[in-house]
């Protein structure tokens, strides 16, 4: 299993876009081009670059035989789901199966992922015993891609771990961390690397809430990266809602670049998705917009306003939202309630 790649496209079609029994049961639909597979190509990769995991490429370990894809896609109003295509030829074999356990082992074991999903046709029984060889659980009836689907739950108890099955993810050493509270002040101080001010703010000498949660990313026994939320009930135009504020977002100096970063907010945001939240929020330099940007977050250009010492300010920094539950976006203003995160 390696992450798909453009040059796959041409695997992909002859194996899984050009088989109309393959197609028939994917919320994509029916599609037959060297294009379309092409564009598939082009969906997985940019998925990969936005969160750190993604689809595999399947092949046989001997021939090295395309057999399908298999993988973990995030979306953003659902969650992460598994998803797989394995062509005709090779159906029947467990492969889905097998390749399917290891994407969960990612997921729950390498990742830390609270939940994973997967939807699936009222008639697709074959999908839906793999689904439950796996471990899944009914967990109702969704809308996805404008297809009204099964919805399956896997939680990471009743997942077991993947055997025989090699996975090339780009990160096999990383290892994520989910615990309560705002982390140890012993891994804090390392991926802070001796910078007196990592995060760019000391010169606003605001007061910062502490963390409820922080998940921390290791290599080699070591932290390599972090990030931090809470919960709390916000105001959006004056209404209340459930909203995890983000924040210490922090990438060991010596590990940047490797985009590290993406995957700790990725999972960040699928553990507030978990507790509850409906939307996710963010306040940042200006500079570090265009990398949430390219995550999927958007920027407000309401006020936001929270607590200081001395009373009620506006914030200096830029912020940004998630959206996790389709609700509107604000257009008067953001009451943080609370001190900044």
């Amino acid at each position: 299993m390696e992450p798909i790649r453009r040059g796959d496209s041409d695997d992909l079609f002859e194996a899984v876009v050009s088989q109309d029994g393959v197609m028939r049961w994917l919320a994509t639909g029916r599609a037959d081009s060297r294009s379309a597979a092409r564009a598939m190509c082009d969906d997985h990769v940019a998925h990969w670059t936005r969160h750190g995991y993604g689809d595999f490429a399947v092949r046989d370990a001997a021939t090295h035989a395309f057999l399908g894809r298999v993988g973990l896609r995030n979306r953003a109003r659902h969650g992460v789901d598994l998803g797989f295509a394995v062509q005709p030829l090779a159906q029947g074999r467990g492969i889905a199966g097998e390749a399917g356990r290891a994407c969960l082992d990612l997921a729950f074991r390498r990742l830390s992922l609270p939940a994973v999903f997967a939807f699936v046709l009222p008639d697709n029984t074959a999908s839906i015993a793999v689904l439950r060889r796996l471990g899944a659980q009914a967990d109702g009836t969704v809308q996805s891609s404008g297809l009204h689907c099964l919805r399956f739950r896997f939680d990471p108890a009743g997942t077991a771990t993947a055997e025989h099955v090699a996975v090339d993810d780009g990160g096999a050493d990383l290892q994520s961390i989910h615990v309560l509270g705002p982390g140890s002040p012993t891994d804090g101080a390392a991926l802070r690397d001796g910078l007196p001010d990592p995060f760019g703010v000391n010169e606003l000498a605001l007061v910062w809430d502490d963390k409820q949660y922080t998940l921390t990313a290791v290599s080699e026994g070591r932290p390599v990266a972090s990030a931090g939320w809470l919960l709390r009930d916000m105001a959006f135009d004056g209404s209340p809602r459930r909203t995890a504020g983000l924040g210490g977002v922090l990438v060991h100096p010596a590990h940047r670049g490797q985009g590290i970063a993406r995957t700790v907010i990725s999972v960040a945001v699928e553990h507030a998705r978990a507790a509850g939240a409906e939307t996710m929020i963010l306040l940042c330099r200006p500079d570090l917009v265009p990398l949430y940007a390219q995550l999927g977050w958007s920027r407000l250009s309401v006020p936001v306003t929270f607590q200081q010492p001395d009373g009620a300010r506006t914030s200096p920094l830029t912020t940004m939202i998630y959206d996790l539950a389709g609700l509107p976006r604000p257009t008067i203003s953001v009451d943080l309630r609370g001190l900044p995160f």
